[in-house]
Formats: C-alpha cells, sequence, structure tokens
C-alpha cells in the first residue's frame, strides 16, 4: 500500500438513506448473523437463486483442507450467465458494451453474445478442444476476450488468461505448466496510443511451448504478423466457416469440475495455478456482486480492470452477466488521449457503478479535479475499489470529486484464491476511509496471531479465514500439497490470505498489506523470488533481493539489491541493462525502480535471504529478532 494506513474510527460517512434502504442487502447485520448461525442453510439459499441442470446431494463436503461445494450437483456457468437470460426480456438487453482506445466500439445484446459464444466453442471443438482440456487466453481488452472465455466454459475447456502486459517467458511458464493445446492471442492491442505486439511476443512463448498446437490470432491492430501455416488461423476466418454454427448445447458438468486457472505469484519464484471450479464459483460471485455492487436492471456497470487477473473473471465476465448487467469494457490507459478519457466514457454512457483500483485513483489524482470536473458523473449511484489497500487521502478525493459527496465506496477486500469478494462494505453500512469494514456473509475472518489465537483491538495480526467459502479455490493445479501448505498450514486449521491486518474497536477491518514475499505493484502480485530469479538470469548478477518500498502512485515501488559477479562493475549503464533484462523477463511492471550495487545479501544460518531486514533497514524500522543472521 502506498501510505500505511492508520484508523480513524471517528472518520465516518453514513450511507445514502434511500440508497440503503433500497439496496440489495438492507439489513446485513441480520443476514450476516443468519449466514453464521447456518451456514450450509444459508449459502443453500443463496444457490437457489440460480439455475442447476441437477440439484446438489450435499451442500459442503468438507475434506480439510480440500472443499466440494454442491456436491452431486450438475450446472455450467454460462447457463447462469448467458442461457437462462435469454428466455426472458433481458434477450435484447445490453450485455456488452466495448470502446477501444482508438474510440472504435461494438455492442452485444444477451443473444447476441451467447450467439458469438456458441460460434466459437462450435470453433474450439472443430479444434479437438474438449471437456478438461486447457486453452491460453493472451489477448488486449477486447470482446474476444470475454467470448473465449465464456466458450471455453461452455464445452467445459479450462481457461488460462495471461495479462497481455506479461512477456514471452511469463507466458511461456503459464503455458507450459498448464500444458495448453490451444492459444487464442491478437495481432497486436492499442494501449496509451502504442500498439503492444502480442502476436510476436506468443510466437516467441510458443517456441518453447510444445503442447500448444493451434494458435488462433484475432485481427485488432492491423499489424503485420508472422502466421505459421501449419499453426496459426484467423479469429475471422474461422468464425465465417460453416463449422462456427451458432448452435452449440452448453455442456452439463459436475460442481467440482474445473472452470479456470489463474496464476498468481508466489515466493518460490514458479507461478502457482490458482484452480475454480463451477459450481461454488459460480454462487460466490453472483451473491457478491448482488450484494456489493447493488445490480439493477438499468445499470451500466464498468470494473476497469483486465480480464487476465482475477477481478476482471470475477466482476467483468461472471458476476456481472450471471446478475445481467450491462457491462462497460475499455481497451486502453485511463489518459489517452488525454487524463479525462475514463470520465468521458463514464458520461457519455451513463456508468452508474465504478470499480476500479487505488493505483489509478492515485494516479489521476495528479492531474488535479478540473479533469473530473468538466464532466457530467451525474449518473454515478456507487464506487467501488480493488487490488490493494486504499489510502484515505485518495478514497476522499475519489468520494469528493469522482463520486460528488453521494456516491458511497465499495473497498473490498479479496485475493486470486477467493474468487469472490470476502470483506466489504454494502450500501447500507457505514464507511471509514481506509478499512474494508466487514466479512460478507457467509465469511468468517478474523485478526489473530501466529498462534492462532485473536489480538486485541489496534493490534497488528495475520487476516485468516475461519470457514471454507462457496467461491474458494478447489486447489493448486497439479500440487495439491503447495496448495495445503501455502495456505493452511501456517496457522494450522484456519485460511492464512498472507496479508497483515488489524481490528478497530468497532470491529471492522484494516488491511495493512503483504507480509510474505510478494509484493503489490500497482495492484499486481509479483513474487520477490521472480524479480530475483530474472535479475539472477543476467550474466552479470551473482545474487539478488527485492523488496517493495510504498510508493504513492503504485502503490509499491520495486527496489532490489544485487550482488554481481567477478569482473563487472555497477555503473548507471548495468543498472539501465537490468530494467530492461527484467522487463523482457517478466514484463514492465516488474522492471525495478531502484538497484542497490552490494557486496553481500543478509541472510540466515539455512541460507535463506532476509528481506525483511533488507525492508527494515530501508525505511528506517526496527530490525526485529536477528538471531538467525548468518553474519
Amino acid at each position: 500500500m502506498a501510505v500505511p494506513v492508520v484508523p480513524s474510527e471517528t472518520e465516518v460517512y453514513e450511507p445514502p438513506a434511500g440508497l440503503a434502504a433500497g439496496c440489495s442487502l438492507p439489513n446485513y447485520e441480520e443476514v450476516y448473523q443468519r449466514s453464521i448461525a447456518d451456514p450450509e442453510g444459508f449459502w443453500a439459499e443463496v444457490a437457489k437463486e440460480l439455475q442447476w441442470f441437477e440439484p446438489w446431494k450435499q451442500v459442503l463436503d468438507w475434506q480439510y483442507p480440500f472443499a466440494k461445494w454442491f456436491a452431486g450437483a450438475k450446472c455450467n456457468i454460462v447457463q447462469n450467465a448467458l442461457d437462462r437470460h435469454l428466455a426472458t426480456w433481458r434477450r435484447n438487453k445490453a450485455a456488452l458494451l466495448w470502446e477501444g482506445e482508438p474510440g472504435d466500439t461494438r455492442s452485444y445484446t444477451y443473444f447476441q453474445l451467447a450467439r458469438e459464444v456458441s460460434r466459437f466453442a462450435n470453433v474450439l471443438k472443430s479444434m479437438g478442444v474438449r471437456k478438461g482440456d486447457r486453452v491460453t487466453i493472451y489477448l488486449p481488452r477486447i470482446p474476444e476476450q470475454v467470448i473465449g472465455m465464456l466458450a471455453c466454459a461452455k464445452i467445459g475447456a479450462i481457461h488460462s488468461v495471461v495479462y497481455g502486459g506479461f512477456s514471452h517467458e511469463a507466458l511461456r511458464t503459464r503455458i507450459q505448466d498448464s500444458e495448453a493445446r490451444v492459444l487464442i492471442t491478437a495481432d497486436g492491442g492499442h494501449y496509451n496510443g502504442k500498439v503492444v505486439q502480442l502476436k510476436e511476443i506468443a510466437d516467441q512463448a510458443v517456441a518453447h511451448a510444445p503442447s500448444v498446437e493451434v494458435v488462433i490470432v484475432v485481427r485488432r491492430a492491423g499489424a503485420q504478423v508472422n502466421m505459421e501455416p501449419a499453426r496459426d488461423v484467423w479469429y475471422h476466418e474461422l468464425m465465417s466457416l460453416p463449422i462456427a454454427s451458432a448452435e452449440c448445447p452448453t455442456e452439463r458438468l459436475d460442481a467440482d469440475d474445473p472452470l479456470f486457472m489463474l496464476y498468481t505469484s508466489g515466493t518460490t519464484g514458479q507461478p502457482k495455478g490458482i484452480l475454480h471450479v463451477h459450481g461454488g464459483y459460480m454462487v460466490g460471485v453472483a451473491a457478491t456482486t448482488k450484494w456489493v455492487f447493488d445490480i439493477r436492471d438499468e445499470d451500466t456497470y464498468w470494473c476497469t480492470a483486465d480480464a487476465g487477473w482475477v477481478t476482471g473473471h470475477s466482476y467483468i465476465v461472471y458476476g456481472p452477466l450471471i446478475n445481467g448487467a450491462t457491462v462497460l469494457m475499455y481497451e486502453g490507459a485511463p489518459t489517452a488521449p488525454r487524463p479525462d478519457r475514463w470520465w468521458g466514457l463514464v458520461e457519455r454512457y451513463g456508468v452508474t457503478v465504478l470499480y476500479t483500483t487505488p493505483t489509478a485513483i492515485r494516479g489521476l489524482m495528479r492531474f488535479g479535479q478540473s479533469w473530473v470536473n468538466r464532466r457530467d458523473l451525474s449518473s454515478l449511484r456507487l464506487l467501488g475499489t480493488v487490488g490493494e489497500p486504499i489510502n484515505p487521502e485518495a478514497w476522499r478525493w475519489y468520494y469528493n470529486n469522482v463520486g460528488r459527496k453521494r456516491c458511497p465506496i465499495m473497498d473490498t477486500w479479496w485475493q486470486t484464491e477467493t474468487g469472490m469478494i470476502m470483506i466489504s462494505p454494502v450500501p447500507s453500512t457505514r464507511l471509514k476511509p481506509g478499512s474494508a469494514t466487514r466479512p460478507l456473509p457467509g465469511v468468517v475472518a478474523d485478526v489473530v496471531d501466529e498462534h492462532g489465537k485473536p489480538v486485541p483491538a489496534d493490534h497488528d495480526g495475520f487476516l485468516v479465514i475461519k470457514r471454507p467459502w462457496p467461491a474458494m479455490l478447489r486447489t493448486l493445479y497439479k500440487d495439491p500439497e503447495r496448495y495445503r501448505e501455502n495456505y493452511w498450514e501456517k496457522i494450522p486449521g484456519v485460511y492464512t490470505a498472507g496479508d497483515s491486518a488489524r481490528k478497530d474497536k468497532d470491529g471492522d477491518i484494516w488491511v495493512i498489506g503483504r507480509i510474505d514475499d510478494v509484493l503489490k505493484v500497482s495492484g499486481y502480485r509479483l513474487g520477490t523470488a521472480e524479480v530475483e530469479s530474472a535479475l539472477v538470469s543476467h550474466a552479470a548478477v551473482s545474487e539478488a533481493a527485492a523488496i517493495g518500498k510504498p510508493h504513492d502512485l503504485k502503490g509499491n515501488a520495486i527496489k532490489v539489491f544485487v550482488v554481481l559477479k567477478s569482473g563487472y562493475q555497477g555503473t548507471d549503464k548495468l543498472k539501465d541493462d537490468l530494467r530492461v533484462h527484467v522487463g523482457k523477463e517478466l514484463g514492465p511492471i516488474a522492471r525495478p525502480d531502484e538497484i542497490d550495487f552490494v557486496n553481500s545479501l543478509p541472510k540466515t544460518r539455512s541460507g535463506k535471504i532476509m528481506r525483511r531486514l533488507l525492508r527494515a533497514r530501508e525505511l528506517g524500522l526496527p530490525e526485529g529478532d536477528t538471531s538467525t543472521l548468518e553474519d
């Protein structure tokens, strides 16, 4: 996070009376208590609001730490995100409104989106893609990203979306781990006035990923690209063939069948394949979208994330579509070509619910109020934040200037692993700038010490979840033991989130930041080991350690300490070379902001680098226990 959050229990914002009374969860406390008293009965009641091919035999089969939700049920998330709307008036309602950075637009009704999904699902089937096969999606923020995800889900394939800002090495490792048979990419994408050469990056990745049999290329930017005759095919050509029929049955799946994998940074340097399944995830994201964002039929909802991150999966694609929302999607940068691009989109499309990141808010704050004030934002009813704790200053600016002091801010805490929002206000609860406030119904969260004992009010501790929840990750792909060790054995008996937090005397939760070796940079998670591995792969580097430093815009800046091999000198040119090298290995977001050349790194006697000590020294904080220090 950018600025340490200090609880201010006296700064309280009451929700607008009319909005609170008419929202999806006007009686939070009553519903929460009922959900805790009878969790399985509560989640069964929530699940009955959705459609199922066959009902469940058991709400929760809990074999610690592995959960099967709605065991025995037959379902498919596409049945609820698209199919069921076609039998209602929503058939002709706008499902997706899209604008590209150059200003081109497209829109799809639920009927039209369902047709496109069926057509592409048939294309995938013609390529031999079947239930359980993995498909990697490496696309810019364009409608085909959503269509590809839904088409995979419809036929029971498992999608693995990789953020378009990642490098060929990051893409390659994710393809290799998932053993994807098909890669969907584009000739390029528009971002900040430039064309990102996605096909070129994809070619470099696939050259070392032998599992890929077919590369489907969307024509987006008009870039000249290499097309391998035996492997690469144009999306638009496939969609014009007879195989792309608009009739495709939605596969009847077990509730526990995998829906998607999403890779998130770990502390070992090897990204973790978070695996989510259809049934429980479907229930969790449907309910939380409704509760937190108070989705109404007349809404235009905009989450500014990329579908390459879990926020895009849960709160651009699946949650909003299940709730029948009209979703806005924008391809490019917030300030392209001017700092009021986002505010112009809100004005032009009549956005009612806006969900974005503290990083973006801080970035737009730099341009002052005038760019916001020149646009009509009166359509906005609700605001949200995601990705990292929001510092109170940014919260107030967002509330006063974007929401015009009438739109409550839903400051949400959750993770790739949780699948759904876990801690957040709802429109009927009072707000404190910088606090995610309370757990949502069915979520039992606490702040504890290393032994699992609750800490006193206003004391830091470990944020944990004490009961399973429907949208929780099923496991880590091909590594169930790592799942057990990473999440359930650090403090036995509870899910350990890896974040530190505190509760105030009112019971509101204030999330502070990461406590493990994972950095949050502009809302994105990067493993210190990944950054260090990229540095060590350079010919000049012997050892490296990475830490995060508070940064007003990005939340964390990356600082690295580098030990050079004999014969190399620590020059400014070498620093520049190392930044470029890390950018090529991991992507631009991983480039170090600061590089210090050092003779040695502090290590424990067992050889582990003490990043905690480096960070404490860098920030002038107490060094704590150094008894395990080697030297």
